[in-house]
């Protein structure tokens, strides 16, 4: 395991000179909607209604966090997606909600699996960031963890890191720790409801599939090329796993990557957050969503951590998922290949995983199609790693070609299920 990182106070850099128009345009821009969200309060009713949706939950004291205030060093988040179906409006859209076994819903039907989990590491200077996935089928050796409602010790095991969950967050933020040897400073826990009420927020995602898809599991059916995305839409893709890549965990990682980075694009944008009414309704979606560490668990600190991570370039965000490598003893699921711990020392290190901007010139000026901004390139050093994914790019989720999706007992390519089921509308025009 990597040296455990040290939080340190890294002096300010003039991050601003060295940025781009652009990127001081979409800074200017997140502070035109902070403000217009002061505004919209007008007086501390709007601020008590947003601080009184939010849940929160103490951070574990093996990795503590920042205690609320805005960060000196870098910022490392642990970001997570429940499958919960515990709510009314979680179990309408999460699927099944009738008896339960341990081996399907049990405990988790009341805690939840982690669906989505996202290491979001930010720079001391600002200068950069990743977001790393980790497979939820990750199988490795778990720490013991206290259930929280119902005060039973889980024992340590090897099992899926996404069972971590059914006791809690901080047992996940205790898992990902030891696994990473990255100090985790904060977590936010998103759930099913949160996806679909956030993405209409916003006035839906625009994502792109590289060839026809339909998933029977998540039912997500679209045609090739790019869509808008809300609500329940939204929330098919981003729980597709058979439709994407090689049909398993880590193509639905980089299909959730894509959209993530679009719903940025969305965020930053001027329609979105020179409008007060649109700044408003996303604050109440996000803050009735999630469910985050108490050194984060107001609007303010919400706000602080934000004006933070708003000062990274878009094009220095590097999106990749954790090297695996099959499990021996389960095809089903993988382990941490051993690069990946290459990778984590280069996180624990406050080291990018993409080059610094460049000035573009004629050669090298190139953008991905729509984007009017360079793609990143590898950083120094960080061969063998992973191809990273980022904001910068426009790049489809890429349709698995196997036979990884079944319809009617037979086994076919999600574009071939597609083709055979004129008869299931398309989930989004």
């Amino acid at each position: 395991m990597p040296q455990e990182q040290k939080p340190y106070a890294a002096p300010r850099l003039r991050v601003e000179r060295r940025q781009s128009a652009q990127t001081i345009r979409r800074r200017r821009l997140w502070v035109a909607g902070l403000l217009a969200l002061a505004v919209l309060g007008g007086t501390a009713a709007a601020y008590v209604h947003l601080n009184g949706n939010l849940r929160t939950v103490d951070l574990a004291p093996e990795a503590a966090g920042a205690e609320g205030r805005a960060q000196e060093g870098p910022i490392n988040i642990l970001v997570l997606g429940s499958d919960t179906r515990s709510s009314a409006a979680d179990c309408k859209i999460g699927g099944d909600c009738g008896p339960r076994t341990h081996a399907t819903s049990g405990g988790a039907a009341a805690s939840g699996n982690a669906d989505v989990e996202m290491l979001v590491h930010v720079s001391a200077d600002r200068s950069h960031a990743s977001v790393v996935s980790i497979p939820r089928d990750t199988v490795l050796d778990l720490p013991a963890c206290r259930n929280p409602s119902s005060g039973l010790m889980t024992p340590a095991r090897r099992d899926r890191i996404n069972s971590t969950l059914q006791d809690g967050p901080n047992c996940t933020v205790s898992a990902v720790h030891r696994l990473t040897g990255v100090r985790i400073d904060h977590f936010v826990l998103v759930d099913f409801a949160g996806v679909v009420t956030m993405s209409n927020a916003i006035g839906g995602v625009q994502v792109c599939v590289s060839k026809a898809v339909y998933d029977p599991y998540s039912h997500l059916k679209l045609s090739k090329g790019s869509h808008t995305l809300q609500g329940l839409p939204a929330l098919e893709f981003l729980r597709t796993r058979h439709g994407f890549g090689d049909g398993s965990d880590v193509g639905r990682s980089g299909a959730q990557h894509l959209f993530l980075t679009s719903m940025l694009r969305k965020i930053e944008s001027a329609a979105t957050l020179t409008n007060p009414v649109a700044v408003y309704n996303l604050a109440d979606a996000a803050t009735k969503a999630v469910t985050v560490d108490t050194g984060i668990g107001s609007v303010q600190s919400l706000t602080e951590l934000a004006a933070e991570l708003s000062k990274v370039p878009s094009e220095q965000i590097a999106f990749m998922t954790m090297p695996t490598a099959p499990n021996p003893r389960n095809s089903a699921t993988v382990v941490p290949a051993p690069s990946a711990q290459a990778l984590f020392s280069r996180i624990a290190a406050d080291q990018p995983l993409t080059s610094p901007k460049k000035k573009a010139t004629a050669s090298s000026s190139a953008t991905p199609e729509g984007t009017g901004r360079p793609s990143p390139s590898p950083s120094a050093g960080t061969q063998g790693l992973p191809p990273a994914v980022t904001t910068a790019s426009s790049q489809c989720a890429s349709v698995s070609r196997d036979r990884s999706v079944t319809l009617n007992g037979t086994a076919m390519s999600p574009t071939r299920a597609y083709r055979l089921s004129q008869d299931v509308p398309d989930s989004a025009p």
